[in-house]
């Protein structure tokens, strides 16, 4: 038998879902979407989320194999990518 895997976040058909929120939510999410651009914009978030998810599941399986990020080195390197070149004599 041939298994057909899980479609990714974002693909595979559209369907209905019920999900409860709060009225002040839906309040502020029909004034920035309209009542007719709310499914597209919860679909947005939802598969942003389970993006940072996962990239802070990545985060944790690398510290966890190569120990904790040295935050000078970030700081260094991100000084490098802003072109501050006095904060990044150390990065390079």
């Amino acid at each position: 038998m041939v298994t057909t895997p899980d479609p990714a976040p974002g693909e595979g058909p559209v369907r209905p879902v019920s999900v409860s929120l709060h009225e002040g939510t839906i309040a502020a999410l029909k004034a920035r979407t309209g009542k007719r651009g709310m499914s597209a914009y919860v679909e947005a978030l939802i598969q942003r989320q389970l993006e940072r998810d996962r990239l802070r599941e990545l985060i944790e399986d690398a510290e966890a194999e190569h120990g904790s990020v040295d935050q000078a080195a970030v700081e260094a390197k991100r000084a490098i990518l802003r072109g501050d070149a006095a904060n990044s004599a150390d990065a390079a």
